[in-house]
């Protein structure tokens, strides 16, 4: 199936599916079952270099863009896997690249980009602000030469598989700064001194083999150098890496929604129901072809987002819109491909039930469409602000 965006990076997409060829299905199924992490696929990807992909190459990395990560998301989740054991340290890396001292960048990058450290999460949200990021709680206080950080987190993905963590912050208060999105630092939380000392997780068991968690802080030190960038501009910095998340996600969600088409596609020709093949019916065939006109259209502006990124140039709105496109195409794939195995959809041996739940995530996470719709109505075509 020839789509759009094929013949873009091609030597990317042939060897990122050569390596996901050395985990079929089974290992995907079988991990999946386990609720475990899939240790060999992300390790084999770091050997590789592609973890590494954003990585400027006087560190180490393969100094590549947002397009060319996008791909490598793109072809994971094509090939039958779950790029949501590995995402974070993609997105999570540009706002260390673009925002980092040059001795941060120095410590940090060589060491990720070999492997030696991996830097998979990120602690934004929290139980009572959620997506309304500016209402944090959590707060990091100055005391000589280290930052003292006190607060909670939810929903935070990969902590038991990162060895460094960029969290966010306040480091003055709401009620004493002149815009709500300023006084908000990011810092870099090395995760290996930080557990037992200062920071507990709490696990949290859900719908999907996604590990996430519940973090508490309770006067966790950190040295005083750990804080990116200046001080109270943490908003601004961390929305580099929330573009390039919605940006890869929205790749991922395009990665499945050819997976389900490219899967349902071979049942409905092959199985035979009254005498004829079930794809014979203009009944499955359309749901199948609207979901594959979809996700052409949300491609196009994964595109679109991918070259504003790249270029430095404001991509809010693409970066929102496309992951919105994406995810809704995908979940519609989702049920034309659910629908239309039937019983056989259920089944673990077939896959589209783990990757039917996989998707779904993404309606939800890491924003939800609603949110997206608020940003387009006010941002893009000045309505007023609805909350």
């Amino acid at each position: 199936m020839q789509t759009v965006g094929d013949e873009a990076h091609p030597e990317i997409r042939a060897a990122v599916r050569a390596l996901c060829a050395g985990f079929p299905p089974e290992y995907h199924r079988r991990v999946d079952a386990g609720r475990a992490y899939p240790e060999a696929f992300v390790e084999a990807l770091t050997r590789a270099g592609w973890m590494a992909a954003l990585i400027p190459e006087q560190y180490g990395g393969a100094g590549l863009g947002l397009a060319e990560a996008s791909v490598i998301m793109e072809e994971i989740n094509r090939s039958g896997g779950n790029s949501g054991a590995c995402h974070g340290q993609m997105y999570n890396m540009t706002t260390l690249v673009r925002h980092g001292s040059e001795d941060q960048r120095r410590r940090y990058l060589p060491a990720i980009a070999a492997g030696e450290l991996r830097l998979q999460s990120m602690g934004v949200t929290e139980p009572g602000a959620g997506t309304d990021t500016t209402r944090i709680r959590t707060t990091a206080i100055r005391r000589g030469d280290r930052w003292v950080i006190n607060g909670q987190k939810v929903w935070i993905s990969r902590i038991q598989h990162s060895d460094l963590m960029i969290l966010l912050a306040r480091t003055t208060p709401l009620d004493q700064v002149a815009k709500k999105s300023e006084g908000l630092s990011i810092f870099i939380v090395d995760l290996r001194d930080a557990i037992g000392r200062g920071l507990s997780v709490r696990p949290i068991a859900n719908m999907v083999n996604h590990e996430t968690n519940e973090l508490f802080f309770d006067e966790l030190e950190i040295p005083a150098e750990n804080l990116i960038g200046e001080e109270g501009q943490g908003f601004r910095y961390i929305l580099t890496g929330l573009n390039a998340e919605r940006v890869l996600i929205a790749a991922e969600c395009i990665g499945d929604g050819y997976w389900f088409i490219d899967k349902v596609s071979a049942y409905a020709s092959e199985r035979q129901v009254f005498g004829r093949p079930i794809g014979q019916n203009q009944g499955v065939q359309f749901p199948i072809a609207e979901s594959f006109i979809e996700v052409e259209a949300a491609n196009l502006m994964r595109w679109e987002a991918c070259r504003l990124y790249d270029a430095g140039r404001p991509c809010g709105a693409q970066a929102n819109m496309a992951k919105y496109l994406a995810a809704k195409a995908s979940w519609e794939a989702a049920n034309a491909c659910i629908q239309f195995h039937g019983g056989f959809g259920f089944a673990a041996e077939y896959d589209v039930e783990r990757k039917f739940r996989e998707t779904r995530l993404y309606q939800v996470a890491p924003i939800s469409t609603n949110l997206i719709l608020a940003y387009v109505a006010e941002h893009v075509l000045g309505l007023p602000r609805s909350f």
